[in-house]
């Protein structure tokens, strides 16, 4: 492991993805795995001038070892306390830094239907801060490191040591911190993406079609007045700037709730909770699917749609070229952040309302008048190929291609 290349990521961490203000409380949500970086988050966001750094700690170990023995009551609820101190953290304006490193094949041995459970139950109870951080109220980011679970199923013919080398290595060029200067690269990065979006939200398209040669035919439209989004996002009412994923290579918006039609195929594997998905499709008829299929995890998938009525419909469409750094690393990393910006993706559930017009102000009621979809869920999975192409059919009848064998048509 490079030191100074540690050194520039939490540095990047801190003043690019949650962007820290002065007098500002940081809450750090990390594996125990990552605690020698988590430190050195901390050390950089002390630094930039943040008030406090709060750490929240999790063992995914001790969570498999709950969700193997104990009490069936324990998943029907979330205790109040831990329900208050997200949200008094929310109302003091902190910024929100997840690490994100799970063993992908850790639950493989759980009851899906345990983790089905606590997964519904922490949603309903979590519903509010989640969603002032979907709106953006306060800036927040996904970031990963490597941990030796999950670089050993990366590359699986290495020892854990050289599995973990590899996996900084890769993470370390995605991220450019292998650039002599890290935050200059993203910020002309940041503006690249910026010229993408505007050219999409010119054109004020009605409907995408998406198809490719594993059986992709889907149509997708677009509610009136939709925002294409990218890059950088700002905190609600002020010009403070975040990375929401790091990596990030995606341009998304949100599809029109009832109007998804068609079938889409998986390409590369969902790993949802600890449980992977693989080879898996999805049929929709007026928004909802209807029908899917899996080569392994069928329970899983299922109990994701079954989660309630908005976890059958899409919430998030985004744009990512096959020819992009992750692609091109030639590595399924197993872990959404990776794998969703290596390849164009839809979501299931929860629509960010960010994506269209003053849909920041409106209440859940005019949200979905307009076709936002509401849900517990928002999870990603990836459809991008290397023959993906999506054609855009703007209001007036134009049809404009938009992705041509994988890529960016323009």
């Amino acid at each position: 492991m490079n030191n100074e290349f540690l050194k520039k990521y939490a540095e990047l961490a801190v003043k690019i993805g949650v962007n820290i203000q002065k007098k500002q409380t940081l809450v750090i949500n990390s594996p125990v795995e990552c605690a020698e970086f988590t430190r050195l988050v901390t050390e950089y966001a002390y630094k930039a001038g943040a008030k406090e750094v709060f750490v929240n700690w999790n063992d995914e170990i001790c969570n498999k070892l709950t969700y193997l023995h104990a009490d069936e009551s324990i998943f029907n609820t979330v205790p109040q306390w831990l329900v208050d101190r997200q949200l008094s953290f929310v109302h003091d304006g902190a910024a929100f830094l997840s690490i994100s490193a799970s063993d992908p094949e850790l639950l493989k041995d759980v009851n899906p239907e345990r983790i089905a459970k606590k997964n519904k139950n922490s949603s309903i109870a979590l519903k509010e801060f989640n969603e002032k951080l979907m709106a953006n109220e306060n800036s927040w980011s996904v970031i990963s490191i490597p941990t030796k679970a999950w670089a050993t199923k990366v590359f699986r013919n290495e020892s854990s040591e050289e599995a973990v080398e590899k996996l900084w290595d890769a993470i370390f060029k995605i991220v450019r911190v292998d650039k002599e200067n890290p935050v200059e690269a993203w910020n002309q990065h940041i503006a690249n993406l910026a010229k993408k979006t505007s050219y999409l939200n010119d054109k004020k398209f009605k409907k995408l079609h998406y198809t490719n040669s594993l059986g992709t035919d889907l149509w997708i439209e677009l509610p009136k007045d939709h925002i294409w989004a990218g890059g950088a996002d700002n905190v609600q009412g002020t010009d403070v700037k975040f990375i929401a994923n790091m990596p990030t290579e995606e341009i998304f918006t949100l599809p029109d709730k009832n109007g998804v039609n068609g079938i889409v195929y998986s390409a590369l594997p969902l790993n949802y909770g600890g449980n992977l998905v693989t080879n898996f499709s999805m049929t929709f008829k007026d928004g909802k699917a209807v029908d899917c299929t899996a080569e392994t995890g069928i329970e899983t998938l299922k109990h994701i749609l079954d989660t309630d009525e908005g976890s059958r419909r899409l919430g998030e469409v985004a744009l990512v070229p096959y020819d992009s750094p992750i692609s091109n690393s030639k590595i399924i990393f197993f872990n959404t952040l990776f794998d969703e910006n290596a390849s164009c993706h839809l979501a299931l559930g929860k629509a960010y309302p960010s994506c269209i017009k003053n849909g920041e102000n409106m209440s859940d009621e005019e949200l979905s008048n307009h076709g936002v979809n509401d849900s517990l869920n928002h999870v990603d999975f990836m459809v991008g190929t290397k023959d993906l192409n999506i054609t855009g059919i703007t209001e007036n009848g134009e049809e404009i291609q938009i992705f041509k064998e994988g890529n960016w048509a323009f």
